[in-house]
């Protein structure tokens, strides 16, 4: 009798359909944060091209182009989860406000040692401040909704949201940087950059009351875990975005080396933003869903239709076909992208979790960094279909890397994660096989 009982609570509990995104913007204090949010993320989309279509204007070389927009990225990706525990600890906005100024001042550096023609390994020095300044403003914000959210069925559409706010980025900072940069003046988009970092960082900052409460020394040195990478989980999932991170900068490359193939640069803004808006098509959708399947498996499934998706890149012979699969390996990372910041609740104790969710931001670009410079000297030596080889390889080793340890993915009890989820009921209930025959509901 009670495990009947305790079945249909649970088939229960997954029938329920998923709170929508009214519902979240409805959320006492959201929109304070989320439109100084997104202006100050807004120039991360921006940043790499900016950069790569400066240093190619100046050296006349996509693969060195490469190299100084990957110093930035893998800069990046070392600085962020040092910049999350800093922010766990100390609170956002005391780390924010100085980091978007001293990136403003990066980013000038940087713009003015191109412009006067300084050798790439001048420029790749000027790279590592301008990376590693990049205000981690996407893991605050996703920090901000789990605070306010802890346990409620509206942290999944959260992830969505936030997902689809990243893509958005991807959508508008690509087109805008490369319409300044070719339009305007090459340096255009890394100025425009510099500004909206600054000027949407310190906005941001100066949201306090939303803000989660900063840890502090005492708390941070007694937690048990000081990191958040000692978590197995986390090591598998950045693993797993390093391979998204690869198809990021894959494609940016060899979507800028075709289009000039095609001789047509400009084209090079509306494919990318194609490839992003099929991301943030799919992260709608995902918010929308109430899944009846658990996140592992979901993961699991991403990759593997991300994976298949990328293989065929490199075939593409024609605009039109390119921007085709583009958009088709965008609609599969997202729901990739949100599974593996949703599980982030179950996985990571609350006053490690910016500092989690930097790691993933920074899995992300460090894999868009080496497979920026991999698909650089390919493009540069066989032309663009060479360059979208990378996307396909790294995606496949990720899906390789999530079927051996997707057991560390396992969400950790309720005694050693504060407020698991409902996306935890969700795993465990899958893992039992329960509720697996239920028909997917839109919220």
């Amino acid at each position: 009798m009670t495990s009947a009982v305790t079945t249909e609570k649970d088939n229960s509990e997954q029938s329920s359909p998923r709170p929508g995104y009214g519902s979240l913007l409805r959320t006492p204090g959201a929109l304070s944060f989320l439109l100084p949010g997104f202006a100050a993320r807004l120039p991360f989309g921006m940043l790499t091209v900016s950069i790569l279509l400066l240093v190619q204007h100046a050296t006349g070389s996509y693969g060195l182009a490469a190299v100084v927009s990957a110093v930035t990225g893998v800069s990046m990706a070392l600085s962020a989860p040092v910049m999350g525990r800093l922010t766990d600890r100390h609170g956002q906005s005391a780390v924010l406000a100085p980091v978007a100024l001293v990136h403003g001042v990066a980013i000038s550096g940087l713009t003015a040692l191109t412009l006067l023609g300084a050798p790439v390994w001048a420029l790749a020095l000027a790279a590592v401040p301008a990376g590693a300044s990049v205000p981690q403003v996407g893991p605050m914000v996703r920090a901000r909704w789990a605070a306010k959210l802890q346990g409620s069925p509206l942290l999944p559409t959260a992830a969505a949201f936030e997902s689809v706010t990243d893509e958005l980025t991807f959508v508008v900072g690509p087109v805008l940087a490369t319409a300044l940069c070719t339009g305007v003046h090459p340096a255009a988009g890394l100025v425009t950059e510099a500004g909206l970092t600054v000027l949407g960082g310190l906005v941001f900052a100066a949201q306090r009351a939303t803000q989660p409460r900063p840890a502090g020394a005492a708390a941070a040195v007694a937690e048990k875990h000081a990191s958040a990478l000692s978590i197995p989980g986390v090591r598998v999932l950045v693993a797993a975005f390093l391979g998204i991170g690869a198809v990021f900068g894959g494609m940016q490359i060899s979507m800028a080396a075709f289009s000039e193939e095609i001789g047509n640069p400009g084209a090079n803004g509306l494919l990318y933003g194609v490839f992003a808006a099929g991301n943030m098509i799919a992260g709608i959708a995902c918010g929308a869903v109430a899944w009846k399947i658990g996140p592992r498996r979901r993961l699991i499934l991403g990759y593997a239709g991300l994976t298949a998706a990328a293989s065929v890149l490199w075939s593409a012979d024609s605009a039109v076909l390119l921007g085709a699969l583009g958009l088709l390996v965008g609609l599969c990372i997202a729901p990739a992208l949100i599974t593996g910041y949703t599980m982030i609740e179950t996985l990571v104790p609350a006053n490690t979790r910016t500092e989690a969710f930097t790691w993933l931001t920074g899995a992300v670009a460090l894999g868009q960094a080496v497979a920026a410079i991999a698909a650089g000297r390919l493009t540069d030596a066989y032309g663009s279909g060479a360059g979208f080889l990378v996307p396909m390889a790294a995606t496949a080793l990720a899906l390789a890397t999530l079927l051996a340890l997707r057991a560390n993915l396992a969400p950790k009890g309720p005694g050693r994660i504060v407020n698991a989820s409902t996306e935890a009921r969700a795993e465990r209930a899958d893992e039992r096989g329960i509720g697996h025959r239920v028909p997917v509901t839109v919220d």
